[in-house]
C-alpha cells in the first residue's frame, strides 16, 4: 500500500504485503506472501471478505467498507463498526468459549479483522434451503444466547464493568440506527427502500393499517433503543451462523450494542420460522413434512436450551448486583420464582422481536434468501403471507405464547392457512 496509515479498501493483490508483516498471521499461513492465494469471497450487504491461503494454513480477512455495499456509496457507514465487531468477538469468546471464530489480528486504521477460517462450514441459511441438518444446532444456539445474555448483564458482571462496557459500545451509533429504521419502522409505512412481492398488497395494507400493532412495535423499539440489559449480537440470524453437519459458529456481530436480553433470541427464532414457511418451495413433497418438523425441533431446542442454560447460570454464576443471594438464598428463600418470572419477560420480548423480524425480512430493504430464491412469484407470495400473518400475531400476543409448544402449534396452524 502507498500509505499504510490511511484507510482504503484493499484488493487481493495488496493483502499479501499488508499482512505479511504481522507475525500472528505469517506464523499461521506462511511467511512468504508470494506463496499465498488470496481471493475475495464476500457477498454480504456491508463488507469485503477475503480468504487467504498459504502453505501453513488459511485465514479469513474482513474489511469494513465506508458505505452499505448493498446500496452503494450513497449510503455512507462509519468504519468504526469493525472496532466494535472486534470487541464483540472478544467478549463472545469469553462468555461462550468456542462459539465464535478466533480473532488473530485487528487493524483499526484499515477497519480490518483477521480471524479463524471455518472449514468445511457453510452458511446455515444455505444449509436450510438445501435441506441439510445440523446435529445439536438448537441446543448450541440456545446456550450461546443464554450465556452471552447472562454473562453480559449485571446478573453476572460487576456493575462498574458493565457500565464501562455500555459506555464503550454506545459509540456504535449508525449501525444500530439501521436496525431502528429497517427493522422497527420502515416495514410499517411506505419507506423509500421498501419492496415486497407482488400479491402481498392486501396483507401489507392490513399491517400498516393496524394502529395497535404499530404501537406494540414502537414499544419494543423503545426497549431496544433504551434498555441496556446485556450485550447483544444485534443481527443473529441463519446468515450469521456457519455450520458443518455437527458443529456451528456464530459470526458477524458488527451490529453489536447493549440491549434487551430477548433480542438475539427473537431474531434467531424468526429466521428459523421463515426457513420453515419457505420450505414448500425448496423440498420435494416426500421430504417436506419431515424437514419442516426438524426445523420446528430446532426452535424447540433453542428455546429449551436457553431456559435450561439461563437457569443453570442463575444458580451458579449470579454474582452481579441483580437478584443477589443476600436477598434470597442467604435468607433461606428460593429465587427460582424470580428467575422464572424474568425468563417469562425475556420470552415475551423475544417473541415480539421475532414477529417484527418476520415482517422486516419480507417488507423492508434487506430480504433473505429463504424467500428470495423462490422463482414462482405466486408461491412466494403465498408463503410470505403466512409468515407476515404469524408475525403479526406474535407481536400482538407475545405474552400469551410463553411456551415453545404454543409457538410451534401456532407455526403449524399458519403453515396450513391460505392467507391470500
Amino acid at each position: 500500500m502507498d500509505n499504510p496509515d490511511q484507510y482504503r479498501p484493499l484488493t487481493p493483490a495488496e493483502l499479501g504485503s499488508r499482512l505479511s508483516t504481522v507475525p500472528a498471521i505469517a506464523g499461521r499461513i506462511g511467511a512468504d506472501p508470494a506463496r499465498w492465494n488470496v481471493r475475495e469471497v464476500g457477498d454480504g450487504n456491508l463488507n469485503l471478505v477475503f480468504i487467504v491461503e498459504g502453505p501453513e494454513g488459511t485465514v479469513i480477512v474482513k474489511q469494513a467498507l465506508p458505505y452499505v455495499r448493498l446500496v452503494g456509496d450513497s449510503w455512507p457507514l462509519p468504519l468504526y463498526r469493525a472496532f466494535y465487531e472486534n470487541h464483540a468477538l472478544v467478549r463472545q469468546a469469553e462468555r461462550d468459549p468456542g462459539a465464535v471464530p478466533a480473532v488473530y489480528h485487528f487493524d483499526e486504521t484499515q477497519a480490518l479483522i483477521v480471524m479463524e477460517f471455518l472449514s468445511p462450514h457453510k452458511i446455515l441459511r444455505r444449509k436450510l434451503i438445501d435441506g441439510e441438518r445440523v446435529a445439536d444446532l438448537g441446543a448450541f444456539l440456545g446456550r450461546f444466547c443464554a450465556r452471552t445474555a447472562f454473562r453480559g448483564s449485571e446478573l453476572s458482571m460487576k456493575s462498574a464493568d458493565k457500565k464501562k462496557d455500555v459506555g464503550l459500545f454506545s459509540g456504535n451509533v449508525e449501525i444500530p440506527a439501521i436496525t431502528e429504521a429497517l427493522v422497527f419502522t420502515d416495514p410499517y409505512y411506505s419507506a423509500e427502500m421498501n419492496h415486497h412481492t407482488d400479491g402481498l398488497d392486501p396483507v401489507v395494507a392490513g399491517l400498516r393499517g393496524d394502529a395497535k400493532l404499530k404501537a406494540r412495535v414502537q414499544r419494543l423499539l423503545m426497549k431496544f433503543a433504551s434498555n441496556t440489559e446485556t450485550m447483544v449480537h444485534g443481527d443473529l440470524h441463519s446468515g450469521s451462523i456457519m455450520s458443518t453437519d455437527s458443529e456451528s459458529k456464530v459470526i458477524d456481530p458488527e451490529f453489536v450494542q447493549y440491549g434487551p436480553m430477548g433480542f438475539d433470541l427473537g431474531m434467531l427464532v424468526a429466521n428459523f420460522l421463515m426457513a420453515y414457511f419457505s420450505q414448500p418451495a425448496h423440498r420435494a413433497p416426500t421430504e417436506l413434512a419431515g424437514y419442516q418438523d426438524w426445523i420446528l425441533s430446532v426452535i424447540d431446542d433453542v428455546l429449551t436450551g436457553f431456559d435450561t442454560e439461563f437457569r443453570h447460570l442463575w444458580a451458579t454464576e449470579r454474582t452481579g448486583m441483580l437478584y443477589p443471594a443476600a436477598l434470597f438464598e442467604d435468607q433461606g428463600q428460593s429465587s427460582e420464582e424470580a428467575c422464572l418470572a424474568l425468563l417469562a419477560d425475556i420470552r415475551a420480548d423475544a417473541l415480539g422481536f421475532c414477529g417484527i423480524e418476520m415482517h422486516r425480512r419480507t417488507l423492508s430493504l434487506a430480504h433473505n434468501a429463504d424467500f428470495e430464491d423462490i422463482q414462482d412469484a405466486a408461491l412466494k407470495s403465498r408463503l410470505e403471507a403466512r409468515n407476515l400473518a404469524m408475525g403479526a400475531e406474535l407481536i400482538l400476543m407475545s405474552e400469551a405464547l410463553g411456551s415453545a409448544e404454543k409457538l410451534l402449534d401456532l407455526a403449524r396452524r399458519y403453515n396450513a392457512k391460505d392467507i391470500l
